[in-house]
């Protein structure tokens, strides 16, 4: 599937699971709200821009954060890029 493709599937599962509970990598529930072309994440005060979720797929899949630490809130992109709701059988 062209990257395009994939980058705008990935940001149509995320926003259909906006306010579903999300785990961070070491167990942590989050939830989020979608803002237009961001994440608000609602256990901070953090938001995550669309062009962060789509730097982040070239990475995926994701091992741990260490790739993806130059984005903002690389655990929640994590979580989020690594849940089966999001990535599907993409990765």
């Amino acid at each position: 599937m062209e990257n395009i493709l994939i980058s705008e599937l990935i940001w149509k599962r995320i926003v259909e699971n906006e306010n579903q509970t999300f785990h961070q990598i070491r167990g942590k529930e989050f939830t989020y709200k979608m803002r237009g072309d961001y994440i608000d994440l609602q256990t901070t005060n953090w938001s995550i821009p669309k062009k962060d979720i789509v730097s982040a797929l070239s990475y995926c899949p994701l091992d741990n954060t260490a790739v993806v630490q130059h984005l903002n809130a690389p655990s929640y992109i994590y979580a989020i890029l690594m849940d089966a709701r999001i990535c599907g059988k993409l990765w």
